[in-house]
């Protein structure tokens, strides 16, 4: 082989490396700024009021000012209670909307002295066909409130919502009561 043989291999070998190694690059850059674009995170509602637009929905209003999210409304599902099992059941339904959301906010209204009972019915159904700690990674907020709800009132129900928060996993962010601490608490969002 002639030194201008050599050479030109040489400077053949820089060249394919040199491209070779900026066409890597920029597909990595590609790929990074990709990765780097954050995923708006998926929030939905669950609203245990009757009255879609009342207090609760006000709450998150509240809540989630600023946020794109879903709403469900408990009224508008069939969920049988806790051991029947009568045709027409929507539990998988919202079970499903729940888990495919990030960030799961659940509001209720104080009846009879507690969470109203379409919300603690699907907290009860929970319990037996969904394992413990299937919402790992996610959040979870507690709209919460009445009248003239007691102290006790309030730490019933927040006491049973971080319970099932704890239970199936969700990291337990808090509860709002009123505007003031449902605007304190979207700082958590």
């Amino acid at each position: 082989m002639t030194k201008k043989t050599i050479m030109l291999c040489a400077t053949l070998f820089v060249f394919f490396a040199a491209t070779a190694f900026a066409l890597c690059k920029s597909s990595n850059d590609k790929s990074m700024k990709q990765s780097d674009v954050q995923r708006t995170e998926k929030i939905l509602f669950v609203n245990g009021s009757p009255n879609r637009d009342g207090n609760t929905a006000t709450l998150a209003k509240e809540l989630l000012e600023g946020k794109e999210y879903e709403t469900i409304a408990l009224t508008d599902y069939r969920i049988n209670f806790y051991g029947q099992t009568l045709d027409g059941d929507q539990f998988d339904e919202v079970y499903k909307k729940m888990k495919e959301a990030d960030v799961v906010v659940m509001g209720s209204p104080v009846y009879w002295h507690n969470i109203c009972a379409s919300m603690r019915t699907l907290l009860e159904r929970f319990y037996g066909p969904i394992e413990p700690g299937s919402f790992k990674g996610k959040k979870l907020f507690f709209l919460y409130q009445g009248e003239a709800p007691t102290k006790m009132m309030i730490d019933d129900g927040e006491y049973t919502m971080s319970r099932f928060a704890g239970m199936y996993g969700f990291s337990y962010e808090g509860m709002a009561t009123n505007k003031s601490e449902a605007k304190a608490l979207r700082s958590k969002l």
